[in-house]
């Protein structure tokens, strides 16, 4: 079977200040990289911490 590439239900995330920081660490660097006029790393961490954001908080899991 294969994995997953960010799994919501490990145990990992859990705690749900884990899922937040997940998602936004990687936007907020993002935002860094174009404030730094680097567009391509900013849409690469942008992307990576919208899809954790989507995944890991807004996305409706089923209950098991």
């Amino acid at each position: 079977m294969a994995r997953k590439f960010l799994d919501p239900d490990d145990p990992f995330f859990a705690p749900p200040w884990r899922r937040w920081v997940t998602a936004l660490a990687p936007i907020a660097w993002g935002l860094f990289e174009f404030w730094m006029q680097d567009p391509f790393w900013a849409i690469l961490f942008l992307a990576l911490g919208f899809y954790a954001l989507y995944v890991l908080i807004l996305k409706p899991r089923a209950d098991k």
